[in-house]
């Protein structure tokens, strides 16, 4: 998978995608992550990206042509099958858009910033926005590297063992039960017998009754 970000702060997604499960699909070749300074692609002698609403109102907005200029010479030389805008106004991030997104080929990924873009962008070039929760960030860089992560963490061969994901919360509309690790026992605190036991049948049914109450408890809107 290829996935090229257009944002006016590029260093702010470096660390992120610079490390662990990220820097490990990279580093594999199944994933290719391509930032891409907006300033850059602009005609103007300092390089402005953004300038005033009209109409008038608090905030700048970020320029058309800067942006055509850069998703133009992109799809130049490659075909994406969606053209991403994150914004606090967009489709909120879940598990299952995550899910599709992940048998995507190329995604290019344009991160807002000020007061928007310019909307002409958005209703000729964009095909999807999405939003990572219901509050307004600085910019749409950290929404994008949620975005990325949530999307390469899926690509099979990413992750060690390849079950993994399938077992993640939400994947099933179910919050993931608790787990335990080493020992079994500290200061009183036991792990639950039924985990002890080898029989995976009732580990299993363990697990999914666990999952069930959590969820009923905490996101009931999801059964």
């Amino acid at each position: 998978m290829r996935i090229d970000i257009i944002s006016v702060l590029p260093e702010l997604l470096e660390s992120p995608l610079s490390h662990s499960i990220m820097k490990r699909a990279q580093a594999k070749g199944l994933l290719e992550v391509h930032l891409h300074h907006l300033r850059e692609y602009s005609s103007l002698k300092h390089q402005q990206v953004d300038d005033y609403q009209f109409g008038g109102g608090a905030g700048m907005v970020m320029m058309l042509e800067p942006i055509v200029n850069c998703i133009e010479t992109l799809q130049s030389k490659v075909t994406y099958d969606e053209i991403i805008y994150m914004t606090p106004d967009g489709e909120t991030l879940n598990q299952r858009m995550a899910n599709q997104l992940s048998l995507k080929g190329n995604l290019m990924i344009l991160c807002g910033h000020y007061k928007g873009i310019d909307q002409r962008i958005r209703d000729h070039f964009i095909t999807k926005e999405i939003s990572i929760g219901d509050y307004v960030l600085s910019g749409g860089e950290l929404g994008a590297a949620v975005l990325v992560d949530a999307i390469g963490r899926l690509l099979p061969g990413v992750l060690n063992d390849e079950t993994s994901a399938l077992f993640d919360s939400f994947q099933d509309n179910l919050l993931a039960p608790p787990v335990y690790t080493r020992p079994d026992e500290f200061r009183g605190w036991k792990v639950p017998d039924v985990l002890l036991s080898g029989d995976h049948r009732k580990i299993e049914d363990w697990r999914h009754q666990q999952a069930l109450e959590r969820t009923k408890e905490r996101r009931p809107d999801l059964l």
